[in-house]
């Protein structure tokens, strides 16, 4: 199926890890020009490459932390070296802690909701000038099944998350107008499996992750609270099935969807 990416310059931000990872593999299987936003260097590196072997023309990898307001300008210029940005897909985000809100650091709050939040913002707003001029782009914003029910020990995330899905829907009416569609996916529970994916900043790293450092801490009771039950016969999603929807919503087949949020949750949320 052609997808109408061919030579489209694509930008994902947290490139080098996880849903990012597998969203910039399959748009280079598409013919995309993926600009590759992320901290991790050496996965970086390798994702290019990785990129290049799936059939993309041309990859560039950024060495950004999206943290810093001066990140999407830099992103930006990278990758008007290969062409105009026609995708963009707001995926960097994570957790800066877990817990019950009650026991939460207020001085952590504004990390987890610039994060997930101002990093969409900051981004959008680079690259907006220049699809408006040009009457055509699609931005993909990853948020998370968190915003729609709300993930237990996970309240600053869940409503930064919930930030992104309302910022979709707003900026969707706002640019309609200019040939720009914007969508997101809320993916649920997804467990990177290839090792490459674990980049030094992937919440899922052994070593630094958040994930990794909290599990012990976490009671059986609040396990349980945080487990749903899936519909698909295995509890967890995987990367490349939120790719799978993220690059349909970024192409040409989903010219007429815009405003939209979908849940990629295998029944989760029923």
């Amino acid at each position: 199926m052609d997808m109408g990416l061919q030579g489209k310059v694509a930008v994902v931000t947290g490139a080098t890890a996880n849903i990012g990872r597998a969203i910039a593999l399959d748009l280079a299987a598409e013919g995309a020009l993926p600009v590759l936003a992320g901290r991790d260097a050496e996965a970086g590196a390798r994702l290019v490459a990785d990129c290049k072997a799936r059939g993309a023309p041309e990859a560039v990898f950024v060495a950004a932390d999206m943290l810093d307001p001066a990140s999407p300008a830099a992103v930006l210029q990278a990758a008007e070296t290969l062409g105009p940005v026609a995708v963009l897909v707001n995926n960097v985000g994570g957790n800066v802690d877990q817990g019950l809100f009650v026991d939460s650091d207020p001085t952590k709050w504004m990390a987890d909701i610039d994060l997930n939040f101002g990093t969409v913002l900051r981004m959008t707003h680079a690259v907006l000038p220049g699809m408006i001029a040009r009457k055509h782009g699609a931005v993909v914003n990853i948020g998370s099944t968190a915003a729609l029910v709300g993930d237990y020990m996970l309240p600053v995330y869940s409503a930064a998350k919930g930030a992104v899905h309302s910022f979709t829907v707003v900026l969707a009416k706002e640019v309609g107008a200019h040939g720009i569609r914007v969508n997101a996916v809320a993916p649920y529970a997804t467990i990177p499996t290839d090792p490459a994916s674990l980049s030094a900043g992937s919440r899922f790293n052994p070593e630094t992750g958040l994930f990794s450092r909290g599990t012990a801490s976490v009671s059986e009771e609040d396990r349980a609270l945080r487990q749903r039950r899936t519909f698909v016969g295995r509890p967890f999603a995987k990367p490349e099935e939120m790719a799978a929807m993220a690059v349909f919503l970024a192409s040409g087949r989903a010219s007429f969807i815009t405003g939209q949020v979908y849940a990629v949750d295998g029944g989760a949320l029923l």
